[in-house]
């Protein structure tokens, strides 16, 4: 006769929740430089389970004071993917304009953005493209990017195509960095994004392709970039980026950026 372990539904949410919380952390990590050492400290955790289960007392004793003494040094070791993880989670349940609590934490309603603002962001980059004038634009939806708007300066304006092209102009003092529009209105420039090490992200992509991508992944923003070396538009969204190849295409998918969720 076998004695079977009694697994209660308790206990079956418990491994279905723990498996959810560990596939998400490996999503968020993977390809970047700490995901070796995540593989590591996952490696040795399970096999001090396996120690203490086999009752090694004294290999068991060593590998549960390495791991709770080095819990203070994981906190400041993944720090940065650690506020990746909370801003990814936080953003996921805030990202739905429909959703119950995003209407009572935020107080926003269900909007879209205006066809004149979205012609002007539009004819602003595919005048910037020709020109090969560098740019970043942050699309500001439900995450919070004060964060990254208290980096820059406020600008607080309607959303012009000449605003726009005079602030990324070469010789202008706002012209470095990355400019937040948020609906019809700019929000600020000059803002420094925070850029997270990724490998998988081509080499040929400078500073600005790899600050949209990260923005996009720790918020749900979205970013328009201009190259500065080849004139071309890229949409950014989800970490996920698309090169654009025509004024249509790009409207469409700043139009779909603030539709998202609804």
């Amino acid at each position: 006769m076998f004695d079977f372990i009694n697994i209660s539904v308790i206990d079956i949410i418990d491994i279905i929740l723990v498996g959810l919380l560990i596939y998400q952390m490996v999503r968020i990590m993977r390809g970047t430089s700490v995901f070796n050492i995540f593989t590591g400290i996952l490696l040795l955790y399970l096999t001090w389970i396996v120690v203490k289960a086999l009752n090694m007392k004294l290999l068991s004793s060593i590998l549960g004071q390495i791991l709770g003494v080095g819990v203070i040094a994981l906190i400041v070791i993944f720090q940065p993917e650690i506020r990746r993880f909370l801003l990814h989670i936080g953003s996921r349940y805030l990202s739905s304009r429909n959703n119950f609590l995003t209407r009572i934490l935020l107080g926003r309603r269900d909007k879209e953005i205006q066809a004149t603002s979205l012609d002007e962001i539009a004819q602003a980059c595919r005048r910037m493209g020709e020109t090969r004038t560098g740019a970043l634009i942050v699309l500001q939806h439900n995450s919070s990017l004060e964060f990254v708007t208290e980096t820059g300066d406020s600008i607080d304006a309607a959303v012009n195509r000449r605003l726009i092209e005079n602030i990324f102009y070469k010789n202008t003092p706002l012209h470095d960095g990355a400019m937040v529009i948020d609906m019809d209105r700019i929000v600020a420039a000059r803002c420094t994004l925070p850029i997270v090490d990724n490998p998988n992200i081509p080499p040929q992509y400078g500073m600005r392709h790899r600050a949209a991508v990260s923005i996009t992944q720790d918020t749900d923003a979205d970013a328009i970039v201009v190259s500065e070396e080849t004139g071309n538009i890229s949409f950014v969204s989800g970490g996920e980026m698309k090169t654009v190849t025509s004024i249509s295409e790009l409207k469409l998918s700043i139009e779909n950026s603030y539709r998202k969720g609804n």
